[in-house]
């Protein structure tokens, strides 16, 4: 009787705790080491080249992308195209609704987020973390607004690129593969 109880336990367990939830210390490091390089490269860009306060390479929705990147990486959402993709289409809209909305923050966030979501939806190149980045494209600071759509090549595409060049160096060391499938087919 009390090893029908354990088994049975064990399968609720089991799906509590899947696979993706148990501690592997090599995968932690190289989830740390990759998302530390990513970023600190983006920062050190940011400290070096652009006063402290202003931030311009770095953008909040790179965190949520280096969760996705380094820690999920065989997550369809942390795919290549959608990293790409996403954020960029996500830019675009952000700085579109912006200048057509600038006195409405309120409107302008909704339309910018909502839009994005669907268009990413629409090509197929859904990353949570475009939202993010159409977001911040109506609500970032001054400096940010007044980059318009250069805001989509710094920091959008410049940011996001150092972020996938580390994460294909870093995701690719162990019995890790990033991306699931061949960028470019043979």
């Amino acid at each position: 009787m009390p090893r029908k109880r354990i088994r049975k336990h064990y399968r609720r367990a089991r799906y509590v705790l899947y696979r993706e939830t148990l501690i592997d210390a090599k995968e932690h490091i190289l989830t740390f080491i990759g998302s530390f390089i990513g970023i600190g490269l983006i920062g050190l860009l940011n400290s070096k080249y652009l006063v402290a306060n202003d931030n311009l390479y770095l953008i909040g929705s790179f965190g949520a992308s280096s969760v996705l990147i380094y820690g999920i990486i065989n997550s369809p959402l942390a795919q290549p195209r959608n990293l790409i993709g996403g954020h960029l289409i996500s830019a675009i809209i952000g700085v579109t609704v912006a200048k057509f909305f600038p006195g409405e923050v309120w409107l302008a966030c909704a339309l910018a987020v909502s839009i994005s979501i669907v268009a990413m939806q629409i090509t197929k190149t859904l990353h949570p973390p475009g939202g993010a980045t159409a977001l911040i494209a109506v609500i970032g600071s001054e400096k940010i607004k007044a980059l318009g759509y250069m805001y989509v090549l710094s920091p959008v595409l410049s940011g996001i690129m150092i972020l996938f060049l580390v994460a294909l160096v870093f995701n690719n060391l162990r019995h890790r593969r990033y991306p699931i499938k061949p960028i470019f087919k043979k």
